[in-house]
């Protein structure tokens, strides 16, 4: 349906993007109605425009060279100021690109770490109760004392609780 609507006069729009996000876009509205219909989830909405919104890439609709993103149709990689690199080896499987409510663009990539090991298998199993004199209480009889941060920020707390009864 994606091709017959790209052919659609009104619908000109879609052909300036890839089509990849577009795709990703029905995969995850499939992914709704299914478990909608399986009784997993509400019926799907609309996102909201002054959320912002995501386009999902996925290997075929970008290219990631010199540690710089090049997204399918655009000329110029992503200008992007990155929080940590990627590791040595890796290389990234999709990328999604995310406007946030505050106006800014966040880019999250998904890899695979070659250099993860998994845990190895064991036996032993606790079980963790969490409680209200003690904050955890283990099987094993381990207790962790229930940091009072109540009393800490006592006052601070009821000057600004007063500050807001009077506005």
């Amino acid at each position: 349906m994606l091709t017959a609507w790209k052919k659609e006069e009104e619908l000109d729009f879609l052909n300036e993007v890839s089509c990849v996000p577009l795709q990703q876009g029905l995969r995850h509205l499939q992914k709704a109605f299914t478990n909608f219909f399986d009784g997993r989830a509400k019926y799907p909405n609309f996102k909201k425009k002054h959320q912002g919104g995501s386009a999902e890439f996925t290997k075929s609709a970008f290219k990631y060279r010199d540690g710089q993103i090049y997204l399918a149709k655009c000329l110029e990689p992503l200008d992007i100021r990155w929080s940590r690199q990627l590791p040595k080896g890796c290389k990234p499987s999709s990328v999604t690109v995310r406007l946030h409510p505050s106006g800014r663009w966040h880019i999250s990539v998904r890899f695979d770490d070659p250099t993860i090991k998994p845990l190895p298998v064991t036996n032993k199993a606790v079980g963790i109760d969490l409680g209200v004199t003690s904050l955890i209480a283990t099987s094993n009889g381990d207790k962790v004392t229930n940091p009072k941060q109540f009393k800490k920020h006592h006052r601070r707390l009821r000057l600004a609780q007063k500050r807001l009864a009077r506005k």
